[in-house]
């Protein structure tokens, strides 16, 4: 563990200095090199991500796919949500807009005396050393996950939102980050918030969510898997989360058209198994939301959008109407 983090750091600083530290001070923003270097350590475990995608994720979607590969250009418009979270360009628009907004608030609970709960120091001796730490952390934000994802199908004006996700039926690797932005500084904003309150260390964060990701980015592969009958409940397969996007049965529950579903765990299925929002079918079903391929009473299909713009636009459109 140590040589992996010297590594990381060793390419961090190297990227920094080569790259982007004299990038800052061209466009004038000497005064953050201390972020920029923060930074670096998100696109640097973003590259990583993507060569892992590309290398591994890649080769076992064309050995064993759920479905034939029909349309490109939506994958295409995935690629580019991976790339503008993935690369850190979202968390650096992120960090502009909020990050003052967080800090001016933990000095608030600062100075009111609410302390952080650092879970790590819950058992000195145990839960101080760094895997079980980190193992800890994993299993509490994953429960947040797994509550904000039942937000996401519960709340209509939420669904407004996510439904974006979900409206892809061409389900890839890639589509793991195919949100609309406003969902993502929601979701984001939840957990930074909390990672923060229960005593997250910065280095462990960037872990975490780049262990997450590339969990996610298997689970929404196109990839006929799935972990057999221990395994499914011990981690989340492919085909687990696939039933997840499954035209009326992911999120829908007590009839079409009714928010709900099933399988809403992001790493770990024992919130669903807990809760009974578990389906452990071994299906592979079409991907998408109802609407798309059943009309309304007007006969018209809902539009979801084709292209990042249109999709972002569409979305903010639906939120409006359930305001």
């Amino acid at each position: 563990m140590d040589w992996l983090t010297d590594q990381f750091s060793n390419l961090q600083q190297w990227l920094f200095e080569s790259v982007v530290q004299p990038l800052v001070y061209a466009i004038g923003l000497g005064g953050r090199v201390e972020q920029a270097f923060d930074a670096t350590g998100w696109l640097l475990v973003g590259l990583i991500q993507i060569l892992i995608l590309v290398a591994v994720i890649g080769p076992l979607e064309r050995w064993r796919p759920a479905e034939p590969v029909v349309d490109r250009p939506a994958i295409r418009v995935d690629v580019l949500y991976t790339l503008i979270h993935r690369l850190g360009i979202f968390r650096v628009a992120m960090f502009f807009a909020l990050d003052p907004l967080f800090d001016q608030l933990q000095g608030m609970a600062r100075t009111a005396g609410w302390a952080n709960l650092n879970l790590d120091q819950l058992w000195p001796g145990v839960t101080d050393v760094p895997w079980v730490a980190f193992v800890i952390y994993l299993v509490a934000l994953d429960l947040v996950e797994y509550f904000i994802h039942r937000g996401q199908h519960g709340f209509r004006w939420w669904w407004a939102l996510h439904s974006l996700h979900h409206s892809q039926r061409q389900m890839t690797m890639w589509s793991d980050n195919r949100n609309h932005l406003l969902d993502d500084v929601i979701h984001d904003a939840i957990i930074v918030v909390v990672a923060q309150t229960i005593g997250v260390a910065p280095g462990q964060f960037i872990a975490l969510v780049a262990f997450t990701q590339l969990s996610e980015s298997l689970q929404h592969a196109n990839l006929r898997l799935h972990f057999g009958a221990l395994g499914e409940r011990l981690w989340i397969s492919p085909r687990f989360h696939r039933a997840h996007h499954s035209i009326g049965l992911g999120h829908e529950s007590r009839g079409p058209r009714t928010l709900g579903g099933c399988n809403f765990g992001v790493l770990l299925p024992w919130w669903d198994m807990l809760l009974r929002t578990s389906n452990f079918e071994n299906r592979y079903d079409p991907t998408g939301v109802r609407d798309q391929v059943e009309p309304d009473h007007g006969g018209r299909f809902k539009n979801y959008g084709r292209g990042f713009w249109e999709q972002q636009w569409l979305g903010l459109r639906r939120l409006a109407r359930r305001a």
